[in-house]
């Protein structure tokens, strides 16, 4: 794995630090081009629970009604004691997931401890024997790992191809239900799919829509609730995680209040889970709240995605066609390559990951940059300044 530039280092968690020392000793700010923390909210230093209302609000912004609400001034236990299934629901849980499930749009929600147990979890569960799921080549390891664990057929089907998915559906018309899995952007390149398209083909082959809207939430949309909602698209299952925009942690399931119920008593990374902290869940209320009323955070996020794209062209660097958004893939090929470039930007003070197989195919590594709304403008342009410079020493090095 080392000889190849395959080997993931422990070590390397303690990378932040010493590039912030690095961009200090240079009399620059870290910037870090690594985290899904997109809108910001998860950058807040809280020192207690029942004081996180008096955090500094991201971006300038004053403390909303919000951050003074009586669930705002409430302590709450830092550990839930059991599963849900007993007796671990505590009020904040459901008041969260209600909560989300108007954000979405959609009648009911379920909240699971991560996005990877979210996907893992109800996949297997809706998806039998009698069922094909037809997945994304490039869906993330969690639905991959959930159509694995299943009993249904699966088909993966390449990248964003609508004609491939259509010719699947009629080909499988004689199977009792079809699910079409998707993410609705993709964090490794980028895109995402034409949603409404895929809700009218699903429509039109009795198919249900499943979308994964892990890295959109927050970002797109009204509110931020997602791009099915920015498309006007009602999927039948929304899975939507907590983690990045929102910056606290844990997933949800959204659908119908029968999906709810049925994931509840058959979903085994939520049966057999603790439930998620009542504190966190506290604080993560908070924060969709405060976001909901903060549009300037999604329009700061992506002018600073639009400025960093700009600035990229004429700069030979390669991103993956029909890319968009905070998430910019600087396509290198080797992984020694990309790891030799992680390692030059780190010494200027810019915290970027290669990003290497399994996660992605063979001969695509990549710098995988974040754009968040903490960043500047004059951020964005030393950033593409310095992968350019930094991409052009390692392929003179390598040839």
């Amino acid at each position: 794995m080392r000889a190849q530039g395959l080997f993931r280092d422990p070590e390397d968690v303690a990378a932040r630090e010493r590039v912030a020392e690095a961009a200090r000793s240079q009399a620059l700010t870290l910037i870090d081009a690594t985290c899904n923390d997109y809108l910001g909210l998860g950058r807040q230093q809280v020192r207690l629970v029942e004081d996180f209302e008096g955090a500094a609000p991201p971006m300038g912004l004053p403390p909303s009604e919000d951050q003074r609400s009586d669930v705002s001034r409430e302590t709450f236990r830092a550990g839930s004691g059991a599963a849900r299934l007993v007796q671990g629901t505590w009020p904040i849980h459901l008041a969260l997931e209600a909560a989300l499930a108007d954000w979405v749009g959609l009648p009911a929600a379920l909240l699971f401890n991560s996005g990877y147990a979210a996907n893992s979890g109800a996949i297997p569960a809706l998806a039998g024997s009698d069922s094909v799921v037809f997945s994304d080549r490039l869906n993330h390891a969690s639905i991959v790992d959930g159509c694995r664990l299943s009993k249904a057929r699966v088909e993966v089907l390449p990248h964003l191809d609508l004609d491939a998915l259509e010719a699947a559906l009629k080909g499988a018309s004689a199977c009792a239900t079809r699910w079409v899995v998707t993410e609705s952007y993709f964090s490794m390149d980028g895109d995402g799919p034409d949603l409404l398209s895929l809700r009218r083909l699903c429509d039109r082959h009795a198919a249900y829509l499943y979308v994964d809207e892990a890295h959109s939430l927050g970002v797109y949309g009204r509110e931020g609730a997602g791009r099915c909602a920015e498309a006007g698209v009602r999927p039948d299952i929304l899975v939507g995680t907590l983690g990045k925009a929102v910056g606290t942690e844990g997933a949800f399931v959204a659908g119908s209040q029968a999906l709810r119920a049925y994931l509840w008593n058959r979903a085994r990374t939520f049966v057999f889970s603790t439930a998620p902290s009542p504190a966190i869940s506290a604080q993560t209320l908070a924060h969709v709240k405060r976001l909901r009323k903060a549009p300037s955070l999604q329009v700061a996020v992506l002018e600073r995605a639009h400025e960093f794209r700009e600035a990229l062209k004429g700069r030979a660097l390669r991103t993956p066609p029909g890319s968009f958004g905070p998430v910019v893939a600087v396509l290198v090929g080797a992984a020694v390559s990309a790891l030799a470039a992680a390692e030059l930007l780190r010494k200027q003070g810019i915290l970027t990951q290669a990003i290497r197989p399994p996660t992605v195919p063979e001969g695509s590594s990549r710098l995988r940059i974040t754009i968040s709304a903490s960043m500047s403008s004059k951020d964005v342009l030393r950033l593409a300044d310095a992968l350019a410079a930094a991409l052009e020493q390692t392929c003179a090095a390598s040839s």
